[in-house]
């Protein structure tokens, strides 16, 4: 006879592939002290222990942030200021004639 409150429903989380830091670096180009930093923050997915010495992160979580972090890039792109004209710097104008 088991109970509900001896064992509590766990939302559905499996991670069907998990990558370690040398694969995470080939897919992230971060260092990892700023993948850390934004794991802290709450910005980045969170890392968990496969054993006490192996830690790894879920792929699915890694895909996701990177697609939510260039559809951020995308959208802040829409809403930027255009850039300035080179060729009317005061200070080291970009000429139109050829060198």
């Amino acid at each position: 006879m088991t109970s509900e409150a001896q064992h509590p429903v766990v939302e559905d989380r499996t991670c069907q592939r998990a990558v370690r830091r040398r694969e995470l670096r080939k897919i992230v180009p971060l260092a990892d002290t700023t993948i850390y930093e934004l794991e802290r923050r709450g910005e980045f997915p969170r890392r968990f222990y496969l054993t006490s010495k192996c830690v790894v992160w879920d792929l699915d979580e890694i895909e996701r942030w990177l697609t939510s972090r260039r559809e951020a890039c995308l959208a802040a792109q829409n809403r930027r200021a255009p850039s300035p004209d080179v060729r009317l710097r005061k200070l080291r104008p970009v000429g139109a004639s050829s060198r």
